[in-house]
């Protein structure tokens, strides 16, 4: 049976790269994506529409945390310096949890990677999934591959010209909105959206909802396959996460080779490969996947779809390109069975990491203390001697309530026999302890005088800790500093 042999424009493209590649520096060839229709097609917009659907529906999803307090189920407030997921919330002391996240995150991507592959970058990477509705649009309006080539290499018509502009205007219009919807994570979404439209929204959103809306349209509409190839780290050090056990899209290069074009004869030897191009005319990255594992390859499988298609109308078996690893490749050109191997000491010390990971955020969260305490000693003076001999330091003591409740704290200070405790804007007589009251979700200040008559201050200074207890719950927290004075002082005169 015929197939269809290479175009013209194929041709000039398959030259423009063999003169790139004898040059370190070449100008980019472009790649124009045929579309194809398949299972992997199926399952990259099945994702699509989830990842879009999540990002532009989740601010607008409310959740009830009490009168004064923001609804919105996810919210990063910075104004106020809290992050709310449902009914998690988060101070900046808790910035340290972020890291565990992204550990695990990291982790999760290293266990997927060797699992699967490159999975992440062909089906839910945000720049896959906006350069697929880009490529969609583009596609809707200036037509599929061999359309979209012929206008390029032809004389600029009207027709050209109008599609074009069709086509950035929807694509601007979708980064708009992708740039408007991530501001709506940061500020409440019904707020910021009448503020934004009405002319009252700060000066903030409008530049990052503008510098969103940039670099979505730069890089999903111009960079596409350049970010995934030049800008993103990951395709650099992902052949460290695959092993020969590792599931890729994979050339059955035992069933396909030898590649014959066109009629066959009789007794000829030839492999199942028809060498029509429709992998790589296909491939969102513009790679041959017969060429082997490669680092612009995202693991999306549309070559699989496009050569299925290809299998079918010459009469021969699927999944010629398939998803496989390479140790059963391997077994399959021998003749011999390889059974598939996802337990193995890669994926265990992943998974293994993973639960640790997990465990210990998990654990993190639920002995997440709700009080803090944070004291700064006063710089100048540095110390006060009183007349009856005793020395004075002054301390900016601050409560950080992270309760709905208003409770009373109990200050003290250890390692400083004698002390007494005052606020210094009260008049109230001085203490060995001070009842302090805390705000509900909110940081209280204080500035406290610390009076004492230590035995002697080695080099001037002395240890001391603050003990800071809630009056409501009991729970405690200690924070360290220290007590000065003069270096020859002696407890003074008694």
């Amino acid at each position: 049976m015929a197939v269809s042999r290479i175009s013209k424009n194929d041709r000039r493209i398959q030259l423009e790269r063999e003169e790139a590649g004898d040059h370190l520096y070449a100008n980019r060839v472009r790649v124009y994506p045929k579309a194809v229709h398949g299972m992997a097609r199926r399952v990259k917009w099945a994702i699509l529409i989830a990842c879009l659907g999540l990002y532009y529906v989740m601010p607008w999803v409310r959740w009830d945390r009490g009168p004064g307090r923001p609804n919105q189920a996810i919210l990063l407030d910075m104004a106020h310096e809290r992050y709310y997921f449902f009914n998690l919330e988060l101070w900046p002391q808790d910035i340290w949890l972020l890291a565990g996240l992204l550990i695990m995150g990291a982790v999760t991507l290293f266990l997927v990677t060797s699992l699967i592959g490159r999975v992440w970058c062909g089906y839910t990477c945000p720049q896959t999934v906006w350069t697929d509705l880009f490529m969609w649009v583009e596609r809707l309006v200036e037509g599929d591959r061999n359309e979209r080539m012929r206008r390029d290499a032809e004389p600029v018509t009207f027709d050209t010209v109008w599609r074009k502009a069709v086509k950035h205007g929807v694509w601007l219009f979708i980064a708009f909105w992708t740039g408007g919807a991530w501001i709506m994570y940061y500020v409440d979404a019904p707020t910021v959206t009448v503020q934004f439209w009405t002319g009252h929204a700060s000066a903030q959103v409008y530049f990052f909802t503008l510098l969103f809306t940039a670099t979505t349209y730069v890089l999903a509409g111009w960079a596409r396959e350049q970010v995934c190839t030049y800008m993103c780290p990951w395709p650099r050090f992902q052949s460290a996460m695959l092993d020969d056990q590792s599931f890729t899209v994979t050339y059955q290069s035992w069933r396909g080779e030898p590649r014959v074009r066109g009629k066959r004869h009789e007794g000829e030897a030839a492999g199942d490969c028809v060498d029509c191009g429709a992998c790589v005319t296909a491939c969102p990255t513009g790679i041959d996947i017969r060429d082997g594992i490669q680092l612009e390859c995202i693991n999306c499988g549309l070559c699989i779809d496009a050569c299925n298609h290809v299998m079918e109308r010459t009469g021969r078996d699927r999944w010629l390109i398939t998803w496989d690893t390479l140790a059963r490749q391997a077994a399959k050109k021998a003749g011999r069975f390889e059974p598939i191997r996802l337990i193995r000491p890669r994926s265990i010390i992943y998974a293994g990491v993973l639960l640790a990971a997990m465990s210990a955020l998990t654990v993190a969260l639920a002995l997440r203390p709700t009080i803090g305490l944070s004291v700064q000693r006063d710089r100048a003076p540095l110390f006060v001697t009183l007349p009856d001999g005793s020395l004075r330091n002054g301390y900016t003591v601050k409560i950080a309530n992270k309760t709905q409740a208003d409770s009373p704290f109990v200050l003290s200070v250890a390692g400083l026999p004698g002390a007494v405790l005052t606020v210094s804007e009260e008049s109230a007589k001085p203490a060995p302890v001070l009842t302090l009251r805390g705000a509900p979700d909110q940081v209280s200040t204080y500035r406290v005088l610390v009076t004492a008559r230590p035995d002697h201050l080695p080099e001037g200074t002395l240890p001391v800790i603050f003990e800071l207890r809630d009056g409501t719950s009991g729970e405690r927290t200690t924070y360290k500093s220290i007590f000065m004075g003069p270096a020859t002082y002696n407890g003074g005169p008694p």
